[in-house]
């Protein structure tokens, strides 16, 4: 006689449920970076410049903007390791006795709003024109782009200048100094949205005329709606490399437009700033006012821009 018992199922297998940083560590833009020691490097440049820039009110041995804390005689200090420096001034005193490692702090934080707020401002300004050239065409598309061709034709440190004295004309003097970061930050983003828009147009005009798009226009999504929802995100992939890179740009002419005296106001100086003013002292023996100023800035600016090229290269399928 034949026992059937009859067979139990077996058991299913728990399925893991994987968080959303085990996802990321595992994607391949953390494997390449993880793989790219320039990378590694540049992004420890970085956070260091930007750490020392967000909390320099806490991390700075002095706040060199109180003008209640300055001590005249304490103008033009060496540096520790030199003969006649003073303890508490690591990389010595600027003409009014400040703090050069901590005015390099503060103005650093200056330099990064200016440079991240202006490529923000031209990433909006670029890519929603890039869009509408690219998604509507005819005249519209050849205005826009009419209007991009001019621009590339003017440097865009011409550009920014020309907006920073239209401002200045236009406000009064007393109000300039209040606004001067804000029409800065204008100024900068005005003169860099042409190759966002340039960019995006391009791409949006291969992305309009595939299937997802023809659906979305007959189940009746309006124009709008089809650019934001559907378009939008499968461009901003060469805006986003472009915006890294583009960062140090911004800081760069920050920088060479407060160096020619049309920048942030003296009482909140950046980087370039400090470089200006360095640099009437730099024949006279004080080198180290304009050096380390002007090597903070190349420090930072070379960290973004390689982790950009960086970024370009891993984002880049052909590369893979």
């Amino acid at each position: 006689m034949n026992d059937t018992t009859a067979s139990t199922p077996p058991l299913a297998t728990p399925v893991s449920v994987r968080g959303p940083f085990a996802l990321a560590w595992d994607s391949d833009l953390a494997y390449s970076f993880r793989h790219s020691p320039v990378a590694i490097i540049s992004a420890a440049a970085l956070a260091v410049c930007l750490f020392c820039a967000f909390f320099a009110p806490w991390v700075a041995p002095h706040n060199p903007f109180d003008l209640t804390t300055l001590h005249l005689p304490d103008a033009l200090l060496p540096p520790s390791w030199e003969a006649g420096s003073k303890p508490g001034y690591f990389l010595g005193t600027d003409d009014q006795g400040r703090d050069v490692l901590s005015a390099i702090m503060f103005g650093a934080r200056i330099s990064l709003l200016v440079g991240a707020a202006a490529v923000a401002l031209a990433v909006v300004l670029g890519v929603s024109l890039g869009l509408l050239a690219g998604y509507v065409g005819g005249r519209v598309d050849a205005f826009i782009m009419r209007i991009a061709d001019v621009q590339l034709s003017f440097p865009a440190i011409l550009i920014a200048l020309l907006i920073d004295g239209v401002a200045r004309v236009m406000l009064p003097r007393g109000a300039h100094d209040n606004v001067a970061i804000a029409v800065l930050i204008f100024a900068i983003g005005a003169s860099n949205w042409v190759q966002y828009a340039r960019t995006v147009r391009g791409s949006t005009m291969v992305e309009k005329n595939k299937e997802y798009v023809q659906a979305a226009r007959v189940i009746g999504i309006s124009p709008l709606g089809i650019m934001r929802r559907h378009l939008l995100p499968n461009v901003l992939g060469p805006v986003l490399v472009l915006a890294t890179i583009n960062i140090a740009t911004a800081i760069i002419t920050e920088a060479t437009l407060s160096f020619l005296g049309v920048g942030v106001p003296p009482t909140r100086p950046s980087l370039g700033t400090l470089i200006r003013v360095g640099n009437d002292f730099l024949f006279s023996g004080e080198w180290w006012i304009t050096i380390f100023p002007g090597a903070a800035l190349v420090i930072m600016v070379l960290a973004i821009n390689l982790l950009g090229d960086w970024l370009r290269d891993a984002l880049n399928p052909k590369l893979r």
